[in-house]
C-alpha cells in the first residue's frame, strides 16, 4: 500500500523523485492488464478540477498522481500531519526516469506539442540519454475520431512509457479514455509543457526561484501576456482551496 494525502481536494501520493522512478522500473517488470495512468497535481490542476467536473473525474482516475508544484508541497506542510517528502516536477523526473531506464533499454514514445517542437524534443532527449530506446513520436493535433489510429501507433511502437503533453484537460482525458486500447505499455505519463523544455523553447527558473516555489514568476515574466490572468486567479483559487480542503490522509492499493 501507498499513502496518500487529500490537498485542495486532491489526493495527492507521497513519492520522491527516486521513489517514483522505483515505481516505474519495478511497472515494467509486471504484467500489468493497463498501462498506469500517472498524472501531476499542481496549483492550476488543483483550481481546475474544482470548476471542472469532467476534469476532475478524469485525474481521480489516475492510478498515481503527484505534486508537480511547490505550492501542493508547502499546503502539505502547513495544513497536514502527514506532508509530502518533495515536489516532483516532470521537467525533472523526465531525467529520473531516463536515467533509471538506460539500464534497462526502456522504450519512450513523445505524444503532443506541434510536429516541429516534438521533433526537436524528441532528438535532443535522444542524443542526451542514447541508452533509451526511442520507439516514435507524433503531435499532439488529432481528433477523437483519430485516437483509436493514435493508440494502435502507440502500441505497435512498443513504447513502455508514452510521455503525453497534450495540455490540460485534454491529455487526463485522452489517457482515461484509451486506457483499454492500450495494453502493453507500462505507464501513459502526462507531461504538460516538457517538450518545450527539451526542445529548448522554454528555459527553466533558477533554482532558488524553484525551491520557493516561484518558478509561476518566472514562467509568467516570460510570457506576461499568456499567463499573468492564469495565475492570478488559479493560484488565488488554489490558495482558498488548499485551505479549506486539505489535511485528511487517503490510502492507495497498488495495482
Amino acid at each position: 500500500m501507498s499513502e496518500s494525502v487529500l490537498i485542495g481536494g486532491l489526493n495527492v501520493d507521497k513519492v520522491s523523485r527516486d521513489s517514483l522512478a522505483d515505481e516505474l522500473i519495478a511497472d515494467v517488470d509486471r504484467d500489468l492488464e493497463r498501462p498506469r495512468l500517472v498524472f501531476s497535481v499542481n496549483g492550476q490542476g488543483i483550481s481546475m478540477a474544482a470548476t471542472d467536473p469532467e476534469f476532475l473525474d478524469n485525474i481521480r482516475k489516475g492510478d498515481l498522481r503527484h505534486a508537480d508544484g511547490m505550492s501542493v508541497v508547502f499546503a502539505s506542510r502547513l495544513l497536514t500531519r502527514t506532508p509530502l517528502p518533495e515536489r516532483v516536477a516532470t521537467t525533472d523526473f523526465f531525467h529520473d526516469a531516463a536515467r533509471a531506464g538506460e539500464p534497462k533499454g526502456l522504450k519512450f514514445f513523445f505524444l503532443g506539442a506541434s510536429e516541429d517542437v516534438v521533433r526537436r524534443a524528441y532528438y535532443a532527449a535522444k542524443d542526451q540519454y542514447p541508452e533509451i530506446e526511442w520507439v516514435g513520436f507524433r503531435d499532439g493535433y488529432f481528433s477523437e475520431d483519430e485516437e483509436a489510429d493514435v493508440c494502435r501507433e502507440l502500441v505497435e511502437s512498443g513504447a513502455d512509457v508514452v510521455w503525453v503533453g497534450l495540455g490540460r484537460p485534454k491529455q487526463e482525458a485522452f489517457c482515461v479514455r484509451n486506457a483499454h486500447r492500450l495494453q502493453g505499455i507500462t505507464w501513459m505519463k502526462t507531461c504538460g509543457g516538457l517538450f518545450d523544455f527539451l526542445a529548448g523553447n522554454n528555459p527553466r527558473a533558477p533554482q532558488w526561484m524553484q525551491s520557493l516555489g516561484l518558478e509561476w514568476l518566472f514562467r509568467t515574466m516570460q510570457e506576461p501576456r499568456r499567463l499573468l490572468r492564469r495565475y492570478i486567479v488559479t493560484n488565488a483559487h488554489a490558495v482558498w482551496l488548499f485551505l479549506t480542503r486539505s489535511g485528511r490522509v487517503a490510502r492507495r492499493l497498488e495495482p
